[in-house]
């Protein structure tokens, strides 16, 4: 997410470096009308994500790590909503709530597993080569690796320091974790597909504009969503399940391959498949087809 931070600055276009052939400018204003089209979008998303794929691995750990822990705050935050309403009223306000974790990270430029599943698939199908094909693998691989570890410490340090006091909260958080986890392969998955579709459309969003209330609502409004309607989102789920298992409710062997595997594989499906595939074939042949550059 570090990305959005490099934009332009002159009255129409700018760029982070001097644009080849195949890197486009990045768009502040567009061409026509009072939108950017979808073709001006992929602009925005396609040159700094070839930029991102090129970051060391440090900083790429460093960066999806302290994603990892802040996205915890959805979870936490959610189970301490609950204890101030009536029951009937926790699972809307828990949801209400859940998009907190997801403006921390966002606003802090941190990495997401998830919205990489838009990103840099666009540069692969600009390009469509094994050398682009193996950046984003390394860029995923990486981010995965940092995420999780840093969601299993924030669970860890949930459960198992006195940070948390309060009795309710505790209680609210293992009820949230059970819940969230306990759907089985099969329905985690498909409920991962439509988590990941939202995910990758906010950062297709995302990049459509420079307007900081802008990005408010637009988070808010693509991943309150996700709570509410039970859609799993693999990291958030993730700091849920290694809770459970903190909690000793269940193993890690069954959180692995029961919750955190096919959430992955389902965030992955519903960005690549239903928001890199499908934008990117609005527009590819107004950028060369895909050719390679």
């Amino acid at each position: 997410m570090e990305s959005r931070a490099r934009r332009a600055r002159d009255c129409r276009v700018v760029t982070t470096s001097e644009p080849g052939p195949d890197r486009p400018k990045s768009v502040d204003k567009p061409e026509a009308g009072t939108r950017l089209s979808a073709a001006e979008i992929h602009d925005n998303i396609l040159g700094p994500a070839k930029e991102e794929m090129e970051r060391s691995a440090s900083a790429l750990l460093w960066s999806a790590f302290a994603s990892g822990l802040t996205i915890g705050f959805s979870f936490l935050i959610g189970a301490y909503a609950q204890t101030l309403v009536p029951q009937r009223y926790a699972h809307a306000i828990s949801g209400a709530v859940y998009p907190l974790g997801f403006m921390f990270v966002i606003f802090a430029r941190s990495e997401l597993f998830t919205e990489n599943t838009l990103e840099p698939v666009i540069p692969l199908l600009h390009n469509r080569d094994v050398e682009t094909l193996m950046k984003m693998l390394r860029l995923w691989g990486l981010l995965l690796v940092g995420n999780l570890v840093g969601a299993a410490l924030f669970a860890w340090v949930m459960y198992h320091s006195p940070v948390i006091g309060d009795a309710d909260v505790r209680r609210e958080l293992s009820g949230i974790a059970q819940a969230s986890t306990s759907d089985g392969f099969s329905l985690t998955l498909v409920r991962g597909v439509m988590a990941g579709w939202l995910i990758a459309l906010l950062a297709w969003l995302l990049a459509s504009t420079q307007e900081s209330v802008a990005h408010l609502m637009l988070i808010w409004l693509t991943t309150a969503p996700i709570a509410w309607l039970g859609f799993r989102h693999s990291i958030v789920g993730s700091v849920e399940a290694f809770y459970r298992v903190a909690a000793g409710t269940a193993s890690l062997g069954e959180m692995g391959g029961g919750f955190i595997v096919p959430a992955v594989i389902g965030n992955t499906i519903g960005g690549v498949v239903l928001v890199a595939l499908l934008n990117y074939g609005q527009i590819h042949h107004e950028r060369g087809g895909g050719a390679k550059s």
